[in-house]
């Protein structure tokens, strides 16, 4: 361990000790400490407590779209949370004071699954409700963060925003060649020659060509009916780049380029309320204080490199914005 590291440790543990005597000091029981807990756990780490008078609802899609992170005491929810936001779709369908959604996208994209999960939700709610859902895209709305954006009525855009990349990545590495140079040999038993793909063969990469245009061809159709364009007219425009807002308006991929501001305010006159409600975080003091000792604490060489291979090898199909990384 190096300096910095050494006194990131010696804050994380004076933190643990001081909070364990406020926390005999407050004479708060273990009982009661659980029960919140899990009522925190149930709830997603979120309070659902919306105004008794007619809103508008922030839904954020911010960071990576992918499956929720789970979290402890000692832990902050960090980036987009997505049963939480589901959870949260669900209880604006059965708020009556609800008026519509304003979905904020800042995000390139993500895993397909929870990005078509999160895109049928939104579907759900505009079919059981007929309220409108309005988008706002900040600094990018790329792939999923461009899918998940194709139920709302009318899609504003800042100026300086990047969006499109329409398109599906499978992503992985081949690490063969290091594995010899280091005398280290791969071994795998399989039932059928398909079962490892570790050294691909043609007939591998073709069968995972098969399931990537299959989720392509999904993501077209979803455009081409959010944007009332023909197939045709996607594919034109859906070979992965990406567009700038400019661009985007020009090949009808968005209605408008405005401010986050001039979008509220036509939003709020559009639906008769200029309230905006969004929930709040129920994190703990300890876990906001631990997250911050944790962003303090340099990490090694090998953490950094062990990150950057999880996150470009998904191993799965993504709708995900590769060139914004």
């Amino acid at each position: 361990m190096n300096k910095k590291q050494i006194g990131g440790l010696v804050i994380a543990v004076i933190l643990f000790i001081v909070t364990g005597v406020i926390s005999v000091f407050t004479n708060v029981s273990a009982e009661r400490r659980a029960a919140e807990t899990a009522e925190k756990l149930l709830a997603g780490g979120v309070r659902f407590d919306a105004p008794r008078s007619d809103y508008i609802a922030v839904v954020r899609v911010e960071g990576t779209i992918q499956q929720q992170t789970s979290t402890s005491l000692f832990e902050a929810a960090e980036g987009y949370q997505h049963i939480t936001t589901l959870d949260y779709i669900d209880y604006l369908m059965a708020d009556g004071y609800n008026k519509g959604i304003l979905l904020y996208v800042d995000s390139p994209g993500g895993t397909i699954y929870e990005s078509d999960e999160l895109y049928e939700k939104l579907a759900e709610y505009k079919e059981s409700t007929g309220r409108p859902i309005w988008d706002y895209m900040s600094h990018y709305a790329a792939s999923g963060g461009y899918y998940v954006s194709m139920n709302s009525d009318r899609i504003y855009a800042n100026r300086n925003t990047v969006t499109g990349s329409i398109g599906v990545i499978m992503s992985g590495y081949d690490m063969s060649g290091l594995y010899e140079k280091l005398g280290i040999r791969y071994v795998s038993i399989t039932s059928g020659t398909n079962k490892d793909s570790s050294k691909m063969t043609d007939e591998q990469v073709e069968i995972y060509q098969s399931q990537v245009n299959e989720a392509y061809e999904r993501f077209v159709e979803i455009v081409a009916e959010g944007r009332g364009m023909t197939v045709e007219e996607v594919k034109k425009l859906a070979d992965g780049r990406t567009y700038t807002a400019n661009q985007a308006l020009e090949n009808g991929l968005i209605d408008e380029i405005s401010s986050f501001e001039e979008m509220t305010a036509e939003m709020s006159e559009e639906l008769n309320t200029y309230y905006y409600y969004e929930p709040k975080s129920a994190d703990s003091v300890l876990a906001s204080l631990f997250s911050e000792v944790k962003k303090a604490t340099p990490k090694s060489e090998a953490q950094v490199l062990t990150e950057l291979a999880e996150e470009k090898a998904n191993g799965g199909l993504m709708y995900y914005a590769e060139q914004l990384q």
